[in-house]
């Protein structure tokens, strides 16, 4: 981790000792990047590389909290009114298809998308464990666990599909239960096979989450965006911090020069000196730097942390990350995300759907003009559905038995509604699917075996997708 513009104790070669051991062991929330390159290495020619893919990276959108499904991409209009709700459909780019009025942006790439409307499962847990690994059993009380299996970024690691020159996965903006006093929720995480297959960790600005109330942002300190600890002016420093005559770039070349002109790097070993390399490349830390991009690109996303974090998503799949998961935290001041209990039309109104309704559209449309649709799976969904009757609090409350997956790009078929519920939306009619067969589809499309086994640390053998097997009939 480095710091940019901070103060503190030199080595007499000027480089901070501090900030050379933690480039070497480069401990983002558990991330031992030497540890991830060591086993990298080892995997190399141990018969676990991929095979051929459809998908070469996936955005995974986790609408935290469980998004009411019969009030957004499966809707009764022709149920009583407490199983209705408040919102009327509309119709969409594909025939036959209606979903949510406030979507209306949403709707007309449909046509680009796969809708899964059957998602059934009994974890019944705020954790995006079940939808990032397959996995349903266990305590759903518990915060992650070492002994979680682990989530599609850390099998990507594991198989060595990241090149090397950039993470195997990033989790933005931040870990899921960071803004619920950092309560770390199972899911994206190496578990039982290591921290060394944990993501890359952004940290963020909770205040930024939803429009704010000027346009644009310091360019020394993007509050709005997502950002790598250290890789940004931090709150609170000197007056340093300020200095607006040059950009943050140029900063970051000032400090990556000095570091790579070290004594203190050459006693590095070769794995450290490439985890050093990998954080301080141009592609990491320019993926991160939405500077470069347009003004309108900028707005056609919205100017939040949400909006800003799949533009970042975006770039990093240009460069090449494998899987980026996108988490729409719960920060207390703005309510519980999709976990709405209570106000949930209010909430999806004025809030949820607003956001999900410019991002979804703006990164379909990004990756359709940039060639990377097809080759990017862009996953939209949550943990979990909503219960079909209406709460005495105009509320609904949680629902895994029924929820669902919007699936773009990657290699899934266009314009397919997956799936019927029953007229409450309360249970699959036809088709269900289980996390682990979703999970397993996403793992054929980007040329994973779905049953490829790991061990954990008692030697037992799990296959990486829970047992599931790909829903063939989604696949393009």
């Amino acid at each position: 981790m480095l710091s940019i513009l901070g103060r503190g104790a030199t080595l007499c070669d000027g480089f901070n000792r501090r900030e050379i051991l933690r480039a070497g062991g480069l401990s983002l929330f558990g991330l031992t990047m030497p540890g991830l390159l060591r086993a990298a290495e080892q995997n190399r020619g141990t018969g676990l590389q991929p095979r051929p893919a459809r998908a070469k990276s996936v955005i995974l959108f986790n609408l935290l909290g469980g998004p009411s499904h019969m009030d957004m991409f499966d809707m009764k209009p022709d149920a009583p009114a407490e199983i209705r709700g408040e919102f009327k459909p509309i119709a969409t780019s594909l025939p036959g298809l209606q979903i949510c009025e406030h979507l209306s942006n949403t709707a007309k790439w449909m046509h680009k998308a796969c809708l899964i409307r059957t998602i059934s499962h009994t974890y019944n847990s705020h954790d995006p464990l079940a939808i990032m690994t397959g996995f349903t059993g266990g305590n759903p009380q518990l915060p992650a666990q070492s002994t979680d299996p682990p989530d599609i970024g850390a099998i990507c690691q594991y198989v060595g599909l990241a090149p090397r020159d950039v993470p195997g996965a990033v989790c933005l903006p931040c870990y899921p239960g960071w803004g619920e006093e950092g309560y770390r929720r199972g899911g994206p995480y190496g578990g039982f096979l290591g921290s060394q297959y944990d993501p890359l960790f952004s940290l963020c600005d909770p205040n930024f989450a939803h429009e704010p109330k000027t346009k644009y942002y310091d360019p020394v300190m993007p509050e709005g965006e997502p950002y790598l600890p250290g890789l940004n002016s931090q709150p609170g420093m000197t007056v340093d911090r300020f200095d607006g005559r040059r950009s943050l770039v140029e900063q970051l070349d000032d400090a990556f020069r000095q570091a790579s002109q070290s004594a203190a790097q050459d006693r590095l070993d070769k794995f450290q000196r490439r985890a050093f390399d990998l954080l301080t490349s141009s592609k990491t830390r320019d993926a991160f730097d939405l500077s470069k991009e347009p003004e309108h690109v900028r707005d056609r996303y919205g100017r939040n942390l949400f909006g800003a974090s799949l533009l970042v998503a975006r770039r990093l799949v240009e460069v090449g990350v494998p899987f980026v998961s996108v988490h729409q935290e719960i920060f207390k001041h703005y309510g519980h995300a999709y976990d709405m209990h209570t106000n949930n039309f209010g909430m999806l109104k004025n809030i949820n759907l607003p956001i999900l309704d410019k991002v979804y559209p703006a990164l379909i449309q990004d990756l359709e003009e940039r060639g990377l649709l097809d080759s990017t799976l862009v996953i939209v969904m949550g943990e979990m559905g909503r219960t079909p009757r209406v709460n005495g609090s105009a509320g609904r409350d949680h629902w895994p038995q029924c929820g669902f997956s919007l699936l773009t790009g990657g290699g899934v078929k266009a314009g397919m509604v997956y799936g019927a519920t029953d007229k409450q939306a309360a249970y699959p009619v036809s088709d269900p699917v289980h996390p682990s067969e979703l999970v397993a589809t996403i793992y054929h499309l980007l040329g994973i075996d779905p049953h490829l086994t790991v061990h954990d640390r008692l030697g037992r053998p799990f296959p990486v997708a829970r047992g599931g097997d790909p829903v063939r009939k989604l696949i393009g």
